[in-house]
């Protein structure tokens, strides 16, 4: 008996859907512009939720860290609670994944791997494709943010820890940032074992904030409390959407790295 690749195709569409739990009516994958494209159960955004141990995410961040860095260590830290109290679908992720975040991905130093991976777990428990759907997520992950620039981190300390670690305020969310003024403040270099316990602190402490975030959120009761900075706010009048320039956008805190307008403003 002959067998077709779309028999295979089939065949196999089948077997992924049965690793998943299949049972639910297909439904068309817009993204894809495949009308038998399909998506299994468990894979429609949010995900179930369910309260979590903020301090158990956290001592799992920190360890996580050590394992496979900033990234993994906090997307682990959520993702290991939610597969103890909630289980599937969590059990199907492969956690892993999030090494690529380490240092700011593959060590470029841009977006600081430990609010990476927070974001990836805050919105696959509050975010979905529609845009309507992604604002509490999108809210959520703008509030870990700013308390990330304005807040002086770490402040959870593990129950075992290889060094004391200074606090330092890093008015970026870059990792390159955050590393250098954290460096000026403890006077440890950047490739020192002090800093990577700093930053296995810091993993931590923003898996513990992101479950609280989560938490509240779960309970109602989620509300921003950090606004955007003075400096921030100024830059946008002329720099964001409908302002004179609009020539960036963003709401990240630009003085961490820009001159600010109370310095001398270059005329454009």
């Amino acid at each position: 008996m002959s067998v077709s690749r779309r028999d295979v195709v089939k065949a196999g569409g089948a077997l992924f859907l049965g690793m998943l739990g299949a049972g639910s009516v297909a439904k068309p994958n817009t993204l894809l512009g495949a009308s038998e494209a399909q998506q299994g159960p468990g894979l429609d955004l949010p995900w179930p939720y369910k309260k979590l141990n903020p301090e158990a995410a956290a001592e799992t961040g920190y360890y996580g860290y050590y394992a496979g860095a900033c990234c993994f260590g906090a997307f682990e830290g959520i993702i290991s609670e939610l597969r103890k109290e909630v289980g599937h679908p969590y059990t199907m992720i492969p956690t892993a994944m999030m090494v690529y975040g380490e240092g700011g991905v593959a060590g470029v130093g841009t977006l600081c791997g430990a609010l990476n991976g927070a974001a990836a777990a805050i919105f696959l428990v509050t975010g979905g494709m529609d845009k309507k759907m992604r604002e509490p997520a999108f809210a959520i992950t703008k509030e870990l943010y700013t308390w990330y620039e304005q807040e002086a981190l770490p402040d959870y300390k593990p129950k075992a820890p290889r060094f004391e670690i200074a606090r330092s305020v890093s008015r970026s969310t870059l990792c390159h940032a955050s590393v250098s003024r954290w460096c000026k403040v403890s006077k440890f270099k950047s490739f020192s074992n002090q800093r990577s316990e700093r930053c296995a602190w810091l993993t931590a402490s923003v898996a513990k904030h992101t479950v609280e975030l989560l938490n509240s959120y779960a309970q109602g009761t989620f509300k921003p409390v950090h606004a955007l900075s003075a400096d921030v706010q100024s830059c946008r009048q002329c720099h964001d959407q409908g302002g004179a320039l609009e020539n960036t956008r963003g709401t990240m805190d630009c003085g961490g790295c820009h001159f600010t307008p109370r310095t001398k403003h270059p005329k454009i």
